[in-house]
């Protein structure tokens, strides 16, 4: 999967979500008012360097998700290779907020994803209709 082919399904996928773009990410959003995105992809390392994402081709994407699955995927590790490519694992900077993150997913590691960001576009539209 390549970020393009990401924020395609995303935006395909969820076709009221709307996107805003700031150095080097695309936030995707289902609030009108842009105030909290359900997912990022993070293409450089202008918000953070956890990730070294100014390696050639790499990216982020970021998703953010219920406290009971953040803590399904992430257990009791407290400690991540925020570099590793392929991984699900907390976010460098969010996780408390229960984001989680996998840097270049393969097809199969998307497949996995895919639910969490369903999940993530529904806390989104929660907190949007509060």
């Amino acid at each position: 999967m390549d970020a393009g082919a990401i924020a395609n399904y995303i935006t395909s996928t969820f076709p009221e979500t709307t996107t805003a773009t700031a150095m080097g990410a695309t936030f995707f959003f289902n609030d009108p008012a842009k105030m909290f995105p359900f997912a990022t992809i993070v293409t450089t390392d202008e918000h953070d360097q956890a990730s070294d994402l100014n390696r050639p081709g790499v990216f982020r994407l970021n998703i953010g998700v219920g406290k009971e699955t953040f803590q399904s995927f992430v257990g009791t590790e407290t400690t991540h290779d925020y570099k590793a490519l392929d991984r699900l694992m907390p976010h460098p900077v969010y996780g408390q907020m229960y984001w989680l993150c996998v840097l270049n997913p393969s097809d199969a590691t998307f497949e996995r994803v895919k639910p969490l960001l369903k999940e993530a576009h529904d806390v989104s539209a929660k907190r949007y209709v509060k």
